[in-house]
């Protein structure tokens, strides 16, 4: 519950001290749940581009923002935990000062942020945001400039979370599919995405030592996609391998593998599925 004195000033420290002592309580229990040191402060803009993979950016100008999706910072992430609640009390008198100047309802200059799929990265008014969120105020007025990414952005809420994206990234990377290729080829443990990469290649060998002629990257990957991964995709799922929870190039990859293992050899056919299917039960 925020105090509300009817004294500005009074209220703010205490606003800072609250938000401190909050902040000291979440490093705490983060310590002993044994979270990752990186997961106790806001992410880092430039490593969450690093892992997703940078495409472009947009400016899209000054709009309200929700506050409680600005989760990171471009250079302070030292200075502030992920729901931006100050770590140290060095910058208290600026800090309290801005929430002063809330709890007068004085007009505050928009910050600058970065946005990266529903999430905000911090580049000007680090203190703006972290007084909002102690104020429990929901929007702010921000100048957003759009960052767009290879790696879809969504479930990103950690620096853990981004080494899984940065496997997807590098896949994408090695096999530069279109969007519904890249919605279609989703592995439940991002550990085996560099798996199916050397597959696709393997194929992609195969093929052009087959036909006598050099495949691009991009060319290789869509006739993958095209004639492997769809049809072999349509037999799992007509043979009822698919297994539950998994994902269409999860049950690709396992039915492959274990295709291999069984006949040393990189046909399909009706007969294979059947085989895989009588080994399975």
């Amino acid at each position: 519950m925020l105090r509300d004195t009817g004294s500005p000033r009074a209220d703010a420290e205490a606003d800072f001290l609250r938000a401190r002592r909050l902040q000291m309580i979440a490093g705490l229990a983060s310590r002993v749940l044994r979270k990752e040191s990186a997961d106790r402060k806001a992410l880092a803009f430039q490593e969450v581009v690093d892992a997703l993979g940078l495409v472009d950016e947009v400016a899209l100008g000054i709009q309200l923002i929700p506050v409680d999706r600005i989760v990171g910072s471009v250079d302070k992430v030292r200075d502030f935990d992920p729901k931006f609640r100050p770590r140290t009390g060095r910058n208290r008198q600026r800090w309290e000062r801005i929430a002063e100047a809330a709890r007068r309802g004085e007009s505050l200059p928009p910050i600058d942020v970065y946005q990266v799929g529903e999430m905000y990265f911090v580049r000007d008014g680090h203190h703006r945001v972290s007084v909002y969120r102690a104020l429990e105020l929901s929007t702010i007025e921000a100048d957003v400039r759009l960052v767009r990414t290879v790696v879809e952005p969504d479930e990103v809420r950690s620096h853990s979370d981004l080494a899984v994206r940065e496997l997807r990234r590098l896949f994408i990377q090695r096999v530069p599919l279109g969007k519904a290729g890249r919605r279609a080829l989703v592995l439940s443990d991002a550990e085996r995405y560099p798996w199916l990469a050397e597959m696709v290649e393997a194929w992609a060998a195969r093929l052009m030592f087959a036909e006598g002629q050099v495949l691009g990257r991009a060319q290789a990957a869509k006739r993958w996609y095209a004639e492997e991964f769809v049809p072999v995709v349509e037999m799992i799922q007509q043979g009822e391998l698919m297994e539950k929870r998994e994902t269409p190039a999860d049950a690709y990859l396992r039915a492959a593998t274990e295709r291999y293992s069984i006949f040393r050899n990189h046909a399909w056919s009706p007969d294979v599925i059947a085989e895989l299917a009588r080994q399975r039960h």
